[in-house]
């Protein structure tokens, strides 16, 4: 009878899932009719959020984040059921019941979508914070005595009531803008002043359209669409008049305007709004009527202290009437004196003094305009860089736009072009010369360097600039327009043409056979034919324009052609490059190339090779390894997938940016790398996601795969996978086995090196780390995730715990999103309280949480994050986290104060509902919270 029972329960167990597959199986239909009932459900109410939406979008209104995410979810979920709908219609008998399973799951998945929609509140959008300012790169001022007079003047006036527009006026070069940039900092350092800093520089070419753009870029970028000027200011100013207490600072104004032509409100003690303009032109601030503050010259003693400051060096063996002689032709001007003393760095040679006193002297004598005096001694800082190259280099800046903030990386590329830089062994090895040069004149003062959103720039002073057009003369056209075809010279050699909103191309042919480089910058939609038929010697040609559509066939017999950089929107149409084999360098960064053009694979000259948008899925067979001679190659994540055995012949490879056709030629291509390969990459493997890692190179992409190799020194690793099936050629679905822990498919050493890791839509991921049955928590191999210094999750709903204690102390940025069972960021929360408070994440700056709607604990009561390197805390729709682990250190017992630079981004009401284990602490961070939906 046992035994009876015994077997009965045995055949319970093996029936029992035989059932559930069988119900399934003959279900399936019914499924799918419920299915697609339910997909309808959701498209009906997604229309109905996206017709509410676009009401309620007003200017300056954005959508709420937790919509913009459920619609989302709609299109990912969307495309699942048609890939689920294709494989039911495909009718195999044994996919029937995994058919009818799936289903059941999206069956669930949109009944809690449709439910989520319910939760919205009556408003989709809310009116975003708006910045209260940017803090602006600046050097110190010069003269302290004289310049901070003038700041403290303008100061007092921004502070009394009875003063709403100031002009801070001045010759150029003697130092208004450094001045005001001081105030615009300051301004942002003492906030219970005005509530919004906005600057924007306007310079010569006064263009109502740009200041209007630039003044509304500070506001809402999608202020504007395609109106008219009448109607621009209209809404420009409805925006500025909601700012109350706004400080609007106009950099560099050559022409004074009537303020409602712009849309500016006039300020006003009611609005308590402020107008601050910079000029050269003291006519310009009456034209405005403000009261005007004039930037004296230095002081002789002040011309003498910069001065000496900037040379860096004793000069106590050179005879003082010869050094008081050179500051005396410097004529108390910052900008002369910084430019000169840093011609003179370092040098300790009396002959070379004198000799220098002697040529300022001659280069100045009998100008008598005050500009004039200026270039000259310019010019002679020009002169003394001795070395060609140098002085080509600061030539070729003044062909961008006055005011351009220059990408180091940009001009760099272009010097190469230009062969400013000779060909050297390496890429590497150019680029190193370029950084080179370009900290040499910044080092001369010719040139400013500043770093912005993790990028280098150079900027120069515009006096500098027009000195260097100067210097240039006939040999640059640098002009807003096309000149006529009688002002093309026979001695133009570079030609920089600045186009302003949607201008004509005229139907013209120069004859300029001394033409080597043409930029073109701005709005343009079509170049003719002709323009290209005499400009036999054309090396560089670099086209940066909205609207531009087509490539004029007469480009195909530049056989001089070295060089072919393409930035623009709407293109549609490009001729074949099979003639132009002595091209190098080949940017096509448009958006929407039908394929890759013909020709390619006779450019085999080619060094540089970008493509960035193709509807094209595949690089075509046997172009690539014709084009053996590349250094850096980049291509859509999305597209062009190449091939990892044509990618081993690339033998110069220095930099890639794409995504392999599948794993096995990503697996080929690693294993070739242990012979040497690309020192800067980002490999995906497709489908690729792009996940923001595409600003870090030594990167891998991994989308829908199963395990893969890694090149030893890879710094990101971004990872995304499905439990439904990997979507191959359209045609033929696979199915990859399922990831838990990210340890189990990388080896420990590739784990180590890196620095940026992402993971998106893992819907199987347990954790990080395998977790040990014998073990309280996963053992982790020593150094793993030790230079980890970014982290990101997306959408990872059978996560519970994040890390381990003590893990990722180098982390630096933590992003957390839409993991429904998440209840930990670092596990053991619930563990016996240590005796001591744990610091964790000690260079931790940014952390994000949203959408966590289990998450408990950051960490345990003993662990905190100390604040001293925090800079943004953004934190929404976590509704059970309660305590939030914020510390300040103690310095002799008293609690230091929180970085001036730290945000808090949160809900109001889940802030008032915290709880503290000090409650001063509370106290000390509201001033730094910003309260909205984020």
């Amino acid at each position: 009878m046992e035994m009876f029972g015994a077997i009965l329960e045995l055949g319970k167990m093996i029936l029992a899932p035989i059932s559930e597959r069988y119900k399934y199986h003959r279900s399936v239909d019914e499924h799918m009719k419920n299915l697609m009932g339910k997909r309808d459900d959701l498209e009906c109410k997604k229309s109905d959020i996206e017709s509410k939406m676009k009401a309620e979008l007003l200017p300056r209104k954005k959508p709420k984040r937790e919509v913009e995410f459920w619609l989302q979810k709609v299109e990912t979920i969307n495309a699942d059921i048609q890939n689920i709908e294709q494989e039911a219609e495909r009718g195999k008998y044994f996919s029937r019941m995994r058919v009818g399973k799936i289903a059941c799951k999206k069956i669930q998945e949109v009944t809690e979508l449709i439910d989520q929609s319910c939760g919205f509140g009556e408003s989709l959008v809310i009116d975003p914070p708006v910045s209260y300012g940017d803090e602006l790169p600046t050097r110190a001022l010069v003269g302290e005595s004289t310049a901070e007079i003038t700041m403290e003047k303008i100061w007092e006036h921004l502070l009394d009531e009875d003063c709403r527009m100031i002009g801070v006026n001045g010759m150029g070069g003697v130092g208004k803008t450094t001045i005001m940039k001081q105030i615009n900092n300051r301004l942002l350092k003492e906030k219970d002043k005005f509530n919004h800093v906005i600057w924007v520089t306007v310079s010569k070419a006064f263009d109502v359209i740009k200041l209007q753009n630039d003044i509304a870029s500070k506001l809402d970028p999608n202020l504007f669409k395609s109106e008219d000027e009448t109607t621009r200011a209209g809404k420009l100013y409805a925006a500025l008049k909601e700012m109350k207490k706004c400080v609007l600072i106009l950099d560099d104004l050559w022409n004074a305007f009537p303020l409602e032509n712009i849309g500016i409100p006039e300020p006003t003690s009611e609005n308590g709004c402020k107008l601050v303009v910079t000029t050269r032109d003291a006519k310009v601030c009456d034209g405005m009527n403000c009261k005007t503050i004039k930037v004296e010259l230095l002081s002789i003693k002040e011309s003498h202290d910069l001065f000496l400051k900037t040379v860096g060096c004793d000069v106590s063996n050179i005879p003082e009437d010869v050094v008081e002689g050179v500051v005396k032709q410097c004529a108390r001007l910052p900008l002369a004196i910084i430019t000169i003393a840093g011609s003179l760095k370092n040098v300790v040679d009396v002959s070379e003094w004198r000799n220098t006193l002697n040529e300022l002297r001659t280069s100045t004598k009998g100008l008598a305009h005050v500009d004039d005096e200026i270039f000259g001694r310019l010019r002679f800082s020009y002169e003394r860089l001795k070395d060609e190259k140098l002085q080509r280099c600061l030539l070729c800046c003044a062909l961008y736009p006055e005011d351009y903030e220059i990408s180091r990386d940009e001009l760099i590329e272009h010097l190469i072009d230009e062969k400013v830089i000779e060909s050297m062994k390496s890429r590497q090895e150019e680029l190193d010369k370029g950084h080179t040069l370009l900290n040499m004149l910044e080092n001369a003062c010719l040139l400013e360097g500043f770093s912005k959103e993790k990028m280098r720039f150079v900027k120069m002073h515009d006096l500098i600039r027009d000195m260097a057009l100067q210097i240039a003369g006939a040999k640059f056209l640098v002009l807003e327009d096309v000149p006529n075809e009688e002002e093309w010279g026979n001695d133009v050699e570079k030609v920089s043409l600045m186009f302003k909103n949607n201008s004509n191309f005229p139907n013209v042919s120069p004859k300029c056979p001394k033409l080597s480089t043409l930029l073109l910058r701005g709005y343009v939609k079509i170049i003719p034919d002709s323009f290209f038929v005499h400009l036999h010697g054309l090396r560089v040609l670099n086209v940066d324009c909205l609207g531009f559509e087509s490539l004029p066939n007469s480009v195909i017999d530049l056989k001089h052609l070295t060089s072919l950089r393409l930035n623009v929107y709407g293109f549609k149409w490009m001729p074949s490059l099979a003639k132009l084999t002595a091209l190098r360098s080949l940017d096509l960064s448009v958006r929407s190339l039908e394929e890759i053009p013909h020709g390619l694979e006779m450019l085999v000259n080619l060094r540089y090779l970008i493509l960035r948008k193709t509807k094209q899925e595949k690089m075509p067979p046997g172009i690539l390894p014709k084009l053996c001679q590349l250094q850096v190659l980049k291509l859509p994540f999305d597209g062009l997938e190449v091939n990892g055995e044509e990618m081993v012949r690339l033998k110069k490879l220095e930099c890639f940016e794409g995504a392999f056709d599948g794993l096995k030629g990503f697996n080929t291509y690693v294993e070739s790398l242990e012979k040497g390969g690309p020192s800067h990459y980002i490999y995906a493997v497709k489908p690729a996601i792009q996940l923001g890692v595409a600003e870090l190179f030594e990167s891998v992409i991994l989308s829908y795969c199963n395990i893969c190799l890694l090149p030893k020194d890879v710094r990101a690793l971004a990872i995304s996978f499905d439990d439904v099936w990997d979507y191959r050629k359209k045609t033929v679905w696979f199915k990859y086995e399922e990831i838990e822990y990210i340890n189990s498919y990388f080896d420990t050493f590739s784990l180590q090196s890196l620095e940026n890791l992402d993971l998106y839509e893992l819907h199987n991921l347990k954790g990080l780390f395998t977790e040990e049955k014998v073990a309280p928590a996963p053992v982790v191999p020593l150094g793993t995730f030790s230079r980890l210094k970014q982290f990101s999750i997306w959408s990872c709903p059978n996560i519970k715990k994040l890390f381990t204690p003590g893990l990722m102390q180098n982390l630096e940025q933590i992003r957390v999103y839409d993991c429904e069972q998440l209840e930990e960021i670092i596990g053991g929360a619930e563990e016996e309280e240590a005796k001591e408070i744990v610091e964790i994440f000690p260079r931790l700056r940014n952390l994000t949480l949203q959408f966590l709607p289990k998450l408990k604990t950051i960490c345990s009561s003993s662990n905190v994050i100390l604040c001293d390197s925090l800079n943004c805390i953004k934190i929404y729709a976590c509704p059970k986290l309660e305590r939030l682990p914020l510390s300040l250190h103690l310095i002799d017992g008293e609690r230091s104060s929180p970085p001036s630079s730290l945000r808090i981004k949160i809900e109001n009401e889940w802030w008032e509902l915290l709880e503290w284990d000090d409650h001063d602490m509370k106290m000390v961070l509201e001033p730094l919270c910003q309260f909205g939906e984020w």
